[in-house]
């Protein structure tokens, strides 16, 4: 059986570009680094994705991660000044507009569906701007009014840490992903300027009370572009029942996060977890919110994968894996594609 085309809800591949830091990887060279480039993707049949702009600290923290008896903790990470940050964010707009450029049509920058459905009949990578933490974007919203312009579609107020707009959820388990405060007033604002914009809120890394804080503000579907279950996996950054139920209700989508961390029920870091682990997390997904609300959220260069899928390329082992457990292709093909542009159609402005 032929292999299934996919669109991804999240990846972290520009971190990695070349073109934003002198020793990263070429994304049009295969590479046996990471888990993302083009040529690994074409094997996969993945078609496109959200490329995450995130801004780091200068300096990465150290010894920040505790271990206890039943699983473990990461302290929050050190806040990004917003110059800081913008600059990094400039630069990898810069590394993402360079690299389709040199793609010559083999990739494309998709800012509506109909340009995702274009490059897709014509064998072509949409790449969709997402960005994973708000730190560059400052109080008046000029410069989000300006990502806007550029592409940007999709936007998480916040990573693991906290921001001028809201508190992300810190990496822990076992633990409640209700964690301390939520939005802001100026995140309430920034929601609310993104239903405006037309701009895809995605509530990955935010804490429970901001989660609750966009459900009561935001007039779009609700999305969490990379995230699991916390009710198999008690993880901060997975999402219990009710915010899936919360997720279901708004016809909105989670993406299924490729994480093993988070989809272990042990939260072990072991990438030889096998694939029916994996397919029964999402199976339990697919029960709990209907085949039309769950997608892939890969995490791709962000995290660790199962070692069966590897790579972008290993995908179709997924998709086997999920046949063989009883899925059929019209849900095969919502979770790999359909789901993400039903709900980029219902957020997007046509």
């Amino acid at each position: 059986m032929d292999s299934i085309e996919v669109f991804d809800g999240h990846n972290d591949a520009v971190q990695f570009m070349v073109d934003y830091k002198p020793t990263g990887r070429d994304f049009l060279t295969r590479s046996e680094e990471g888990h993302l480039d083009l040529p690994r993707a074409i094997e996969g049949r993945l078609m496109g994705g959200l490329f995450a702009l995130h801004a780091s600290p200068e300096r990465k923290p150290a010894n920040d991660l505790i271990v206890t008896s039943d699983g473990y903790e990461v302290r929050y990470a050190d806040a990004v000044p917003l110059d800081y940050a913008r600059l990094q964010i400039d630069a990898q707009l810069s590394a993402i507009g360079g690299l389709i450029r040199r793609s010559n049509g083999r990739m494309r920058l998709a800012t509506d569906v109909d340009g995702i459905t274009t490059a897709r009949a014509e064998s072509a990578f949409a790449v969709v701007l997402h960005m994973e933490g708000a730190e560059a974007i400052d109080p008046d919203f000029d410069y989000l009014h300006h990502l806007h312009e550029a592409g940007l579609r999709s936007l998480g107020p916040v990573w693991s840490r906290p921001n001028i707009f809201g508190y992300g959820v810190p990496f822990a388990y076992p633990r409640s992903p209700d964690t301390g405060p939520g939005l802001t007033n100026l995140g309430r604002n920034l929601v609310r300027t993104c239903n405006a914009l037309g701009i895809m809120i995605d509530l990955a890394h935010l804490n429970e009370r901001g989660f609750w804080d966009v459900a009561a503000l935001s007039t779009a579907p609700l999305v969490a572009t990379h995230a699991c279950a916390h009710s198999i996996c008690p993880s901060t950054r997975n999402l219990t029942d009710r915010q899936l139920d919360a997720i279901r209700d708004t016809d909105g989508v989670i993406g299924f996060n490729l994480a093993v961390y988070d989809i272990r029920a042990d939260a072990h870091l072991d990438a030889d977890t096998p694939l029916d682990v994996v397919v029964r997390h999402i199976e339990y997904l697919i029960d709990r919110m209907g085949a039309d609300r769950v997608a892939l959220g890969s995490d791709f260069d962000g995290t660790v994968v199962p070692r069966q899928i590897r790579d972008a390329s290993g995908l179709p082992h997924l998709f086997d894996a999920m046949r063989k457990a009883g899925f059929d292709e019209p849900t095969l093909r919502k979770f790999a594609f359909d789901n993400w542009l039903r709900v980029f159609g219902l957020t997007w402005p046509s």
